[in-house]
């Protein structure tokens, strides 16, 4: 495939916008940037994807979702609403992942896959619950985002608000899938896998043992961190000790561990993070819209903690992430130089990539570079003032918008292209999507009774 009349930003170390480039794909890689009239010279036979004078990007990269959500669309929740976050797990969350079976878990994410390929989110690291429908739940997934060809990162939430049967199916799910996903062997290495936790409120000590007793050498965990002030009052009663050190004691916390959300942890915490090299992840719009509080991600960013930048679950759509995380800072702390555009990209595209490598080996995206997966989108933005290499960051923020892009690609196969799936059937996902909703939402309501 060679790429041609297109305008590259490439991020990176040293982000570049470049005109009059063209990129040769290769077995799913990008093996050449140089320029077009070349590699049209060099490549005669190669297949010509024309991008039509549109900006030519890495696919955009989540750090943590959650395809089983996407029932909760346009649920009614009984009785009162919720008044904190525990109320919104035990009124919203809890009852609903027990509603989901088999055909309602690969429902969900097809959807959210449907999203991320119109909206050029290339990679997703999920963390799935269903604990009526445990066992070969990941699979399921994992059919899917093969069907779609984006890449993921899976894990099942292991947790004891179900019971002890169902905490240890969930460790076995997770090591099932672990095992079946070494080698890179799953959509030619597409899907990858890690072990899911759900947070340290739901899970006693004897669970979080037998987790770091059971995980392979090599893989971490996906875990919720002080999302609310609940995980760390239940923790100091549970153990004496606050979250991020009860886990860290546990030996959760590590290079290959996810701790997501951390918005009412400490500053030693924050020293411990930073010391086990621990991954954290930002959702701003779902801290937003649960009323939780905002994470001091400004702070953990100059200490070099590696926070990257995920949704929640929310739709698809990175650059709204974004704008979200570069606005919410600025009217929490009510100062406009809070929350620099470049601590946006550093979080979205940087270490969000950085941490993709970790979970999917051998896999470099978010860049265009030789030697980097072929993960790329087209976005037909048509700029007022120059794109720079200095302001592209603000460029995205205050202009770009989802319905931009026209093209997605990931390992050099065209996904999306000039605005249509190519390798899923969105009309028919919905459709089928639909029809599943109205029992889902029945068993929902007889669990959200039982509350």
């Amino acid at each position: 495939m060679l790429i041609t009349n297109g305008k590259l930003i490439t991020w990176g170390e040293e982000t570049a916008v470049l005109v009059g480039q063209a990129i040769y794909v290769q077995d799913g890689l990008i093996a050449e940037i140089g320029p077009e009239a070349e590699l049209k010279q060099n490549h005669p036979d190669a297949e010509i994807v024309d991008a039509n004078g549109q900006y030519v990007m890495p696919g955009n990269i989540c750090a943590h979702t959650h395809f089983y959500g996407a029932y909760a669309r346009g649920m009614a929740i009984p009785g009162d609403a919720p008044e904190d976050f525990p109320a919104i797990l035990k009124k919203l969350w809890w009852p609903l992942d027990k509603a989901l079976d088999e055909d309602s878990v690969r429902a969900s994410a097809l959807v959210h896959l449907v999203d991320a390929v119109k909206h050029g989110t290339t990679t997703l690291i999920d963390h799935h619950a269903s604990p009526n429908f445990i066992d070969g739940s990941l699979d399921v997934i994992a059919d899917t985002v093969e069907q779609s060809g984006l890449r993921a990162a899976l894990c099942y939430e292991v947790t004891d608000r179900d019971g002890e049967a169902k905490a240890q199916a969930g460790i076995a799910e997770n090591l099932r899938f672990i095992e079946r996903a070494k080698g890179g062997v799953i959509a030619n290495g597409r899907v990858g896998a890690t072990f899911g936790l759900h947070a340290s409120l739901t899970l006693t000590d004897e669970t979080l043992k037998a987790c770091r007793e059971a995980v392979p050498e090599g893989y971490g965990f996906h875990v919720h961190v002080a999302e609310h002030e609940a995980d760390e009052e239940d923790s100091l009663a549970k153990s004496q000790m606050r979250v991020v050190n009860r886990l860290n004691q546990h030996g959760i916390l590590g290079p290959n561990s996810i701790t997501a959300h951390c918005i009412h942890i400490d500053d030693a915490e924050r020293a411990l993070l930073k010391e086990t090299d621990t991954w954290v992840t930002h959702q701003p719009r779902s801290n937003m819209n649960n009323g939780v509080g905002v994470a001091a991600v400004e702070t953990m960013l100059g200490d070099g903690i590696r926070v990257c930048l995920g949704n929640d679950g929310f739709t698809q759509d990175m650059w709204t992430e974004w704008k979200i995380a570069y606005l919410l800072h600025k009217v929490h702390h009510r100062d406009p130089r809070r929350m620099n555009g470049m601590d946006v990209v550093k979080m979205a595209v940087t270490n969000n990539a950085d941490l993709a490598a970790a979970f999917l080996p051998d896999t470099r995206v978010g860049v265009l570079e030789t030697g980097a997966k072929a993960d790329l989108i087209f976005v037909d933005y048509h700029p007022f003032t120059p794109l720079t290499e200095g302001n592209a960051p603000w460029q995205v923020i205050f202009g770009f918008n989802e319905s931009m892009v026209t093209t997605t690609i990931v390992d050099g196969q065209l996904l999306m292209h000039d605005r249509k799936l190519l390798t899923l059937d969105e009309e028919a996902i919905a459709a089928e999507a639909m029809a599943l909703a109205p029992d889902v939402w029945a068993r929902y309501n007889e669990f959200v009774a039982q509350v």
